[in-house]
């Protein structure tokens, strides 16, 4: 995962398929780890990109409660 978060980060903007646009303001990492997928939520402000949440998936859809870390997490950086 930290070497998906290194490129996504030095190499700002991506696509896919390593990074996935969420929604305004939120990117995923999408990671192959051993035998399972992880994700990390993060958003860029400035120039810094900024890891919201940290998951592996168990399912084909994101859980709507990872989903809902990232985004309060979002609100607390953004002020909304």
């Amino acid at each position: 995962m930290g070497e998906d978060v290194k490129t996504a980060q030095f190499g700002w903007p991506l696509g896919m398929p390593l990074i996935r646009k969420i929604e305004k303001d939120l990117w995923e990492v999408r990671s192959n780890i051993t035998d399972s997928i992880a994700r990390t939520f993060f958003t860029v402000k400035g120039d810094t990109m900024v890891l919201l949440h940290g998951f592996v998936k168990k399912s084909q859809e994101t859980p709507q409660n990872e989903l809902r870390t990232a985004r309060q997490r979002l609100r607390n950086i953004f002020g909304g």
